[in-house]
């Protein structure tokens, strides 16, 4: 099963073109929900202190204007991301004043949906398209769904590596852009075949406040732990389950991507921001002067497609994500399937990026064949099943339609990802990642040493609920950031660019003379 794999890695090895692996580049974003002394959800706005949240690209909001989302650029190594998102969350710290980032991925007290305020981004075309998306999601969705957070891992392969990997490929009869965008694809493909691994070893969401099912009853496979807790005795991402983030009217709404190839990626997507659908058309687009959505379509715009890996180009000015990459194929690869580890004051670890990096580049050279209708299903269900019982002993997947437990398939996928391992400890001339897929291995063979088995065991031989816990945990990490000193020269570049994203907005704002509406029929033709 993974003969083509190790025959590609003695090929990189024999023709001694690993070392182009260096050039490879990792980002991380990172949400945050703002809470207040109390433990609620933050009531008040972007600080300003912080720049602009449409402008400033490394301290932005997600969907509520107290959700936090902090962005690193490309970096030559995943550590050196950690390190600056460290740098961004140690600033955003000590300019705010007595609130919380709240540390976990399932959100804090809601009061019901009063409490969440969606994001303001100004009186500019764009800052007004990016509002107006936002409403749509809450008349379509509700708006709890959208405060969950998480960190998504953005990776590239070094642009050296593809020239001569293509040679090796004997794939000279495509264009570089082409065998670019298949590579990609095919690693889309078995990011999604193998992803639930990242649920059991980063799952950080096995239980609940109460709260955040606003009166909906909690799943049959749930426990009370008490009043305010609900909590999956054997569970790893609640946020990837049944109750998170997911488009779950997918069915009746005719949405699933496919990743045969970037070209039927494309093609579905642009179905469906095209197609109307019967349920968003009885919503409205514009009532009583006021814009509920952005259109009546199957998705307002390609970002409302929840998936755990996208293929990735950057847009320039207001280019459409499927528009860019027609044009110029993809860039990068981001997953988007990691919860916010509890015990780390950034929320993901070295360790994890580090077997992050070995997971993608196992994915990019492990063959990867179409995923057929009946493949999706198990992808779909093996999800569902490790986010909700993924430490419960003898748990089967489904692979290829045969039944497995998850430790021999796991262990067995980790036994096979000890060439790459090996491959970029001699790139990188380090043992960091033969010892990071070490201690996975561990995770698969001990259930109980995983973050997600950790984090039931603290809160309930210590804390009086999930909250408690949550909180707990937040107060620790403020305190780490608010001791953590920045360099003047790091200190001033975050000011900095503050207020050059203040005054960029104030600069579109005065040009912006372009109506709305026309502007979204222009932008939608």
């Amino acid at each position: 099963m993974y003969t083509i794999l190790n025959k590609r890695l003695q090929r990189i090895e024999k023709n001694n073109i690993k070392d182009h692996l260096k050039d490879s580049k990792t980002g991380l974003e990172k949400e945050s929900l703002r809470v207040d002394t109390q433990g609620h959800i933050a009531q008040t706005m972007h600080p300003k202190v912080l720049g602009s949240a449409l402008k400033n690209p490394w301290i932005t909001t997600d969907y509520a204007e107290s959700l936090l989302e902090l962005i690193t650029p490309p970096c030559d190594r995943a550590y050196q991301s950690l390190d600056f998102l460290q740098d961004i969350e140690s600033f955003v710290y000590q300019q705010l004043e007595d609130e919380l980032l709240w540390t976990n991925s399932m959100p804090c007290i809601i009061r019901g949906e009063k409490d969440i305020k969606i994001a303001e981004y100004g009186s500019s075309t764009g800052g007004k398209m990016k509002h107006v998306y936002r409403q749509g999601l809450a008349w379509r969705y509700g708006k709890m769904m959208q405060v969950i957070a998480g960190i998504h891992f953005n990776h590239s392969i070094g642009i050296g590596f593809w020239a001569d990997y293509q040679q090796l490929e004997q794939q000279q009869k495509r264009s570089s852009k082409d065998f670019i965008n298949h590579s990609y694809m095919g690693m889309v493909r078995n990011i999604q075949r193998y992803g639930w691994l990242i649920p059991y070893l980063f799952g950080s969401s096995p239980a609940i406040c109460k709260t955040f099912l606003s009166g909906i009853p909690k799943l049959d496979s749930m426990k009370i732990y008490n009043k305010n807790t609900y909590y999956e005795p054997w569970g790893t991402s609640l946020r990837m389950g049944d109750i998170g983030y997911t488009n779950r009217k997918e069915h009746k709404a005719g949405i699933k991507a496919n990743y045969d190839t970037i070209e039927k990626y494309i093609e579905s997507l642009q179905y469906a921001i095209s197609t109307p659908h019967e349920a968003y058309e009885k919503i409205g687009v514009k009532v009583d002067g006021e814009y509920r959505q952005l259109n009546t379509n199957l998705l307002q715009i390609e970002n409302e497609y929840y998936s755990t890996v996208r293929p990735k180009q950057i847009l320039e000015c207001f280019e459409k994500p499927v528009d860019a990459l027609s044009s110029r194929g993809i860039r990068y690869v981001e997953l988007r399937s990691v919860d916010i580890n509890p015990f780390h004051p950034a929320g993901i670890s070295h360790k994890q990026l580090f077997f992050l990096e070995i997971f993608m580049l196992f994915c990019l050279l492990q063959q990867s064949p179409k995923i057929d209708k009946k493949e999706q299903q198990e992808i779909d269900e093996n999800q569902s099943l490790v986010a909700h019982f993924g430490r419960k002993p003898q748990l089967k997947l489904s692979q290829n339609t045969k039944k497995r437990t998850l430790t021999s398939w796991g262990l067995e996928l980790l036994d096979a990802m000890m060439p790459v391992a090996e491959l970029l400890n001699a790139v990188h001339s380090d043992v960091c990642y033969v010892s990071a897929l070490k201690y996975q291995m561990e995770l698969i063979e001990h259930p109980e040493l995983t973050s997600s088995a950790r984090l039931l065991d603290e809160l309930m031989s210590r804390h009086s609920s999930y909250f408690d816990f949550a909180q707990s945990q937040s107060e620790q990490h403020r305190h780490y950031f608010l001791e953590r000193e920045l360099s003047q020269t790091t200190w001033n570049k975050f000011v900095q660019q503050a207020k050059l994203s203040l005054l960029e907005q104030q600069k579109v704002e005065a040009n912006d003379d372009v109506n709305f509406d026309s502007f979204l029929k222009y932008y939608f033709s």
